[in-house]
């Protein structure tokens, strides 16, 4: 059968368009369909956007810091408007780049939804077009999750909304605790709203090292922003321009506005993966193996559709091991083990590897190495932020399992310190590393006495 197209990849987010650029260069007919716009959630409603708006968030804590150095600003203000508009400006430059640098590979940029018509065809919504493939990528990413159940949640927003806020709340109640509620607790708080953050859990950012949870969560507090633990939302009512958040444990929590960052789900919805007999988890995530192939062997998928892990590198990186894989004779999969991580919460957080209670369910014994100290910057400002620096090491061999890292510049050194965890470094390699001085990152190279917890010290 004569195909239109040799690969067709729905979604043109940071997987979809590595995928399709090197297909392309490798001599492949390639289209790809985006229904919103080219670069995905990273580039249009993720990671850049919401980076920028931690910086534009930092600088408060900056300019309060600047006067333990001498510095005196009178006045300052913060112009929101302005800011969003350079914001999206530079947002429109990125996803415009993405669109170019596809079509100047040779890809066929098609500007609609995509939706499957059985295994081979695919109907383009807008246009009403059918088109075939030889082989079809799915890369349509994930969309924040609103749960349907609650009275009133209407009145919420979710993440995407936040990159598009007209004005500063006065006073925004954050209903979640992984990194996405985190990041905008910082944010809002450092550009003056007053911030509630509820969690259904006892600490924040779960799946996160013990040692690290507790030093977000901390922090969190110690720099203003409410935070209330073991409530789940029940409903929401609004009076006038307030809306009120009530909790399974009786509390209430109010603001004029309301964020919802419980999760993200796999973006399937409404693809038509049935008709082309493509399998799917309960939660709606794509189901493939180790190469990205689904139960129909030309269908594919990569990114946040497959929820594995749901990072925007890691998109990429399966992306390229699909292209060189089935276009380049080049077969190859993509590592998932001691990927770095990033939360930029404030202090932000860069962990890479194994936490301690994973490490000691897999291996047993394990030695912990770890430090909280004040950063030398802070000596002049007064600020009692900690640094916390944490090693998990396999016994047995003393290999690093696990480097885990909140404080300034945390995601910076955790990009370099993974490629020492990846490589298999050990403990000796760290130890024989020269300290680079004064610097916060030297601490990972001097620590030397191993942490005992409590109950495993004698008794005396």
């Amino acid at each position: 059968m004569a195909f239109d197209f040799d690969l067709f990849v729905i979604g043109a987010g940071s997987g979809g368009v590595r995928a399709s650029r090197l297909a392309a260069m490798a001599g492949a007919k390639v289209a790809v369909a985006e229904e919103y716009r080219a670069g995905g959630t990273c580039v249009v409603r993720g990671c850049i956007p919401k980076k920028y708006m931690v910086y534009a968030s930092e600088f408060a804590r900056s300019l309060h810091h600047m006067k333990g150095y001498g510095w005196t600003v009178e006045n300052a203000t913060y112009d929101h408007n302005m800011f969003m508009d350079r914001m999206h400006r530079e947002i429109d430059r990125l996803s415009g780049i993405y669109a170019r640098n596809v079509r100047n590979a040779g890809v066929e940029m098609i500007d609609e939804r995509a939706e499957f018509e059985d295994a081979h065809t695919l109907r383009l919504v807008k246009s009403n077009r059918t088109i075939t493939a030889g082989k079809i990528l799915i890369a349509t990413g994930g969309t924040p999750s609103l749960p349907v159940d609650i009275e009133g949640i209407e009145l919420a927003v979710s993440s995407n909304e936040m990159f598009h806020l007209e004005s500063i709340p006065e006073h925004i109640v954050i209903i979640g605790g992984g990194y996405i509620a985190v990041e905008f607790a910082g944010i809002m708080s450092g550009l003056g709203a007053r911030v509630c953050l509820a969690y259904r859990g006892e600490t924040v950012l779960r799946g996160f090292d013990d040692d690290v949870r507790t030093q977000v969560h901390e922090e969190l507090k110690r720099k203003g922003v409410k935070v209330i633990t073991h409530a789940s939302p029940v409903k929401l009512t609004k009076d006038g321009d307030r809306i009120t958040v009530h909790f399974s444990n009786g509390e209430m929590a109010g603001g004029d506005k309301v964020l919802f960052a419980t999760g993200r789900d796999p973006n399937t919805d409404g693809l038509g993966l049935a008709k082309a007999g493509v399998k799917m988890n309960a939660k709606g995530a794509v189901i493939v193996d180790g190469s990205s192939r689904t139960n129909i062997a030309h269908i594919f998928a990569v990114g946040d559709v497959t929820d594995r892990v749901n990072l925007t590198p890691v998109a990429i990186r399966e992306g390229q091991a699909f292209a060189q894989s089935e276009f380049m004779n080049l077969p190859t999969t993509f590592d998932h083990k001691d990927i770095p991580h990033a939360v930029f919460a404030q202090p932000p957080v860069g962990v890479v590897g194994m936490t301690e209670a994973d490490a000691r369910k897999a291996f047993g014994m394990v030695d912990v190495y770890k430090t909280r100290f004040r950063p030398m910057k802070d000596m002049l400002t007064g600020d009692e932020e900690r640094v916390l620096m944490k090693i998990v090491v396999r016994a047995e061999d003393e290999r690093v399992v696990g480097v885990h890292i909140v404080g300034p510049d945390a995601p910076e050194i955790i990009q370099a310190v993974a490629i020492a965890v990846k490589m298999g470094a050990t403990k000796a390699d760290f130890d024989r590393t020269c300290a680079l001085h004064p610097s916060i990152a030297e601490e990972l190279v001097t620590l030397r006495e191993k942490f005992v917890p409590s109950e495993l010290k004698p008794q005396t």
